[in-house]
């Protein structure tokens, strides 16, 4: 027997509408057995039917590598947006394979229009760069590894 969904127009635009405010192209929310997730990929945006309880989750069409408990991984403290750079076509503060500093600026993350910078937690030498510039970022992402 399949379960009629009440969808929220108003919840969607009110996400749609953040999304427009922090740049994201997706953002999802879910409070006890439901679960809406709006994203952007183009002209379309997308709402995702309640979960159900004890379901299995979706299978991922394309598994991604996860850097997370690498040791050396510098992760995003907040949702934003990503910038390798100050500004767009200055050079990056960081490239793969340059030598760091601890404190050093090694990335920003704007948020509510507010840029801030992302310091290397250590000193070592940039092994991989995990995000690009401009792309949405989520708390505890991966953004980067310094070994």
């Amino acid at each position: 027997m399949s379960k009629k969904i009440d969808v929220d127009d108003a919840l969607i635009r009110k996400l749609a509408d953040l999304m427009d405010e922090t740049g994201l192209t997706e953002i999802e929310i879910s409070q006890d057995d439901f679960s809406v997730r709006v994203a952007r990929g183009g002209t379309a945006v997308t709402a995702v039917a309640p979960v159900a309880i004890g379901a299995a989750p979706a299978a991922e069409a394309t598994p991604e590598v996860s850097h997370a408990d690498h040791p050396g991984v510098v992760t995003s403290p907040m949702v934003g947006v990503a910038y390798t750079a100050a500004e767009p076509g200055t050079p990056s503060f960081v490239n793969v394979g340059d030598t760091v500093s601890e404190g050093q600026v090694v990335l920003l993350i704007e948020a509510m229009k507010v840029f801030n910078q992302i310091k290397a937690p250590r000193g070592g030498v940039v092994k991989n760069i995990l995000v690009e510039s401009g792309s949405p970022v989520e708390f505890g992402e991966p953004l980067l590894i310094i070994e």
